[in-house]
């Protein structure tokens, strides 16, 4: 039998996206309007490596950050309650994958937040903090987006576009597609 500890905590919603998509800032306002927790995957990975993420990938190469990486996902998605956003190649893991699809089966919502090229350019400005966005930040985005978009969408049961909203009213859309499907007639939660 697999049942969970009663231990156990999981999120209430699992923000995913590529960087610029607003994963801080509408996981913050999404915490604040559930009244709950907010944590982030990557100030976890910099508190257990001790240093900024772009100096674990100059010192330590991107695969060590991928260990801290995959090992701070699965910590968060068993030990926290509230919001949970993950770094936008978290979900490349296959583990990470497995444990997201998990999350999902179990009733747990991972969200995708979209964004084109257009509306994340001015959000990041492609500063020299995005280690993977080094060189020619635009053709690296575009070129990342295309290979995550794949997973992104297998690992979300909810997708919400971005462009031209603000943090607060993406957070104000993925609260109704959580309301949606908290009360939807699928959900074996509604039988209790």
């Amino acid at each position: 039998m697999n049942e969970r500890p009663s231990t156990v905590r999981r999120p209430r919603a699992v923000l995913v996206g590529p960087p610029g998509s607003g994963k801080t800032t509408t996981g913050r306002s999404l915490a604040d309007r559930l009244e709950v927790g907010w944590r982030d995957t990557d100030a976890d990975v910099e508190t257990t490596a001790g240093k900024s993420i772009s100096d674990i990938f100059v010192d330590d190469g991107e695969p060590h950050f991928r260990a801290l990486e995959r090992t701070a996902v699965a910590t968060a998605l068993t030990q926290h309650d509230g919001v949970l956003a993950l770094g936008g190649g978290a979900v490349l893991d296959p583990l990470t994958e497995a444990a997201l699809a998990e999350y999902t089966a179990g009733g747990g919502a991972v969200v995708f937040l979209d964004v084109t090229l257009a509306h994340v350019a001015p959000r990041v400005g492609f500063n020299q903090s995005r280690p993977l966005l080094l060189g020619n930040p635009r053709a690296r985005w575009q070129s990342l987006m295309q290979a995550r978009r794949p997973v992104y969408e297998r690992v979300s049961s909810i997708q919400v576009q971005t462009d031209s909203k603000t943090p607060a009213q993406v957070a104000l859309e993925i609260l109704a597609l959580l309301d949606t499907a908290v009360s939807s007639p699928d959900n074996p939660k509604d039988d209790a």
